[in-house]
C-alpha cells in the first residue's frame, strides 16, 4: 500500500528545496554532498533530487561535524565508523542473548535430568 512508504525512512520523499529548508542548509551544500558522493539522493522522473529521512539525518550529522571543524570527508568517515560500531554492538548483544538462552536451556535440561534421577531412586 502506498501509505506504507510514509513510515519508510529510506523512501525518497523530500525535494531539494524541502530538504534544504528542513535542515537549514543552502541547496548548494546538498548539491556538493551529492557531487562528492557523500549522499546519493534518488532522482524523480524529471531528474530532481529526492532525499529520504535517513539521508536527511546523515546530512544533519555531516553538517554538525563540519561545523565542529571536521572536513566533510572526515565527517563521513566518522559517521561510517559510528554505524559500524553500532552494528558490532548489536551483533554482540544478539550473541549474548543467544548465549544466555543456551545457558538457560542447558540449566533447565540439567535440572530435568537431576529431577528424573531423584524420582528413579
Amino acid at each position: 500500500m502506498a501509505l506504507d512508504r510514509l513510515d519508510d525512512p529510506d523512501h525518497p520523499t523530500y525535494g531539494m528545496g524541502q530538504a534544504a529548508e528542513l535542515l537549514g542548509v543552502p541547496a548548494a551544500f546538498l548539491r556538493s554532498l551529492d557531487a562528492s558522493g557523500l549522499i546519493s539522493p534518488a532522482r524523480s522522473e524529471g531528474g530532481h533530487r529526492r532525499y529520504s529521512r535517513r539521508q536527511l539525518d546523515r546530512v544533519a550529522a555531516l553538517r554538525g561535524l563540519a561545523d565542529a571543524g571536521h572536513t566533510l570527508a572526515s565527517a563521513a568517515e566518522i559517521l561510517d565508523l559510528r554505524n559500524s560500531l553500532d552494528e558490532a554492538r548489536d551483533e554482540r548483544d544478539e550473541a549474548r542473548r543467544e548465549r544466555d538462552a543456551a545457558v538457560q536451556e542447558r540449566d533447565d535440561a540439567r535440572e530435568e535430568r537431576d529431577e528424573a534421577r531423584r524420582t528413579q531412586t
